[in-house]
């Protein structure tokens, strides 16, 4: 107990974070509906902060080694105030596009840092506590910056200052902790080719998991627009999507440890489809339907990176856990980025349901790979417990990489 209340002011910074960025995608959609941004522009929001997502992951531990983690995680924080400072100084698409990698770059840098700053004062006595902690904070604050978009307004100077504020202050508690600044570990080194010669089902899983998590985080309050919420209920409706990923992942653990976890990953890849199917057809039948089926869509959804992420991870030896993150983060950017730019497009073109059929289709290609796969070699003879990994930071897997073989 006493090394978690040590790492509070770490913990209080995710939360600060989380509640500026988990803020400004949907108030993003909102905002440029009521501009007149098109549905592909607004997709192109979401798909530029993923891409600043990547770039941040890829560039934090290379500026921690160069500055340390304080300036390096200032530095990240000042890149995301003015990504959110600057979007009602400059009303235009392509500007705000730049304003969201601005965004997305911060939150990845910024959780690198606390990520590295974790796994240089934990070790395998506290491990468990200390991210069980972590993901209770980050999945918190997740839940509350959906619902905040119910009380800022779309496209105001107050609800871009307001998230702006919240992202200078996760720099008070971090730059102000007692806690002694960890040594810089070696940056991990970008291999995607290792995931895939280690487990191309895991690889598929992750790009799924970032085309079902980035169309409904990023495109989803458009969707939620144009079914009839209305702004605090596009919150809720997108906290509830949160709040059944975050149920589904103990269950999703119990069976991911217990059986083949292949088989495990199509389950819910097949409950994906289904509450995509579910979604569509409840749109019509109230507010209260519509939140059910994100509930059902997030618990489908949510465990599906930290199944393949586990699977992948039985292939590998212990050093090289770190580098396989990274590479899974690789996949996942791809889907993530690609997935806001088509299933926006698909809105314009087909209506809101499009979204949906096109996250059924994904999955339906998962689980047609799966089958090969599974008819190409066995399942792994010795696995390594299921982790719920925050889909973070390339350090996540250096945090866990000790507990594999204990």
């Amino acid at each position: 107990m006493r090394l978690i209340i040590s790492f509070a002011a770490l913990f209080l910074s995710v939360l600060l974070l989380q509640l500026s960025s988990g803020g400004v995608g949907p108030l993003d959609v909102l905002s440029g509906t009521e501009l007149g941004f098109t549905t592909g522009q607004i997709g192109l929001l979401g798909s530029a902060h993923f891409l600043g997502f990547f770039i941040g992951c890829w560039w934090a531990p290379r500026l921690m080694g160069s500055v340390g983690h304080s300036r390096a995680f200032a530095a990240f924080t000042a890149a995301g105030a003015i990504g959110l400072l600057a979007h009602m100084m400059v009303v235009n698409p392509y500007a705000w596009a730049l304003m969201r990698a601005a965004s997305g770059l911060c939150i990845a840098g910024c959780y690198t840092v606390i990520e590295a700053w974790l796994q240089a004062k934990t070790d395998n006595a506290n491990r468990g506590r200390t991210m069980g902690t972590y993901r209770m904070v980050d999945t918190g604050g997740s839940l509350v910056a959906q619902l905040m978009i119910g009380v800022l307004a779309p496209a105001s100077y107050v609800s871009y200052n307001l998230l702006a504020i919240l992202c200078c202050a996760a720099l008070l508690p971090l730059t102000l902790t007692r806690l002694t600044q960890p040594e810089t570990g070696p940056a991990p080194r970008l291999r995607p080719g290792l995931a895939w010669a280690l487990s191309p089902l895991a690889v598929a899983g992750v790009v799924v998991s970032g085309v079902s998590g980035a169309s409904f985080r990023m495109v989803g309050p458009l969707y939620g627009a144009q079914v009839g919420l209305s702004a605090d209920q596009i919150g809720l409706f997108l906290a509830a999507y949160v709040l059944g990923g975050a149920l589904a992942q103990w269950p999703a653990g119990w069976a991911a440890d217990r059986n083949d976890r292949r088989w495990v990953l199509m389950w819910f890849s097949i409950g994906s489809i289904i509450a995509c199917g579910a979604t569509v057809a409840l749109a019509g039948l109230g507010v209260v339907a519509i939140f059910v089926a994100a509930l059902l869509f997030g618990a489908a959804t949510f465990p599906i990176y930290s199944i393949s992420a586990a699977h992948s991870h039985d292939w590998a030896e212990d050093d090289q856990r770190v580098e396989l993150s990274a590479a899974l983060m690789f996949f996942y950017a791809i889907g993530a980025t690609a997935a806001p730019l088509v299933t926006s497009g698909l809105i314009a073109a087909y209506g809101p349901s499009a979204l949906f059929v096109f996250v059924a289709l994904a999955h339906v290609g998962l689980l047609i790979f799966g089958v090969v796969r599974m008819r190409k070699r066995p399942s792994a003879d010795q696995r390594n417990p299921y982790v719920w990994i925050p889909r973070t930071s390339f350090l996540v897997g250096r945090i866990f990489r000790r507990t594999g073989k204990d």
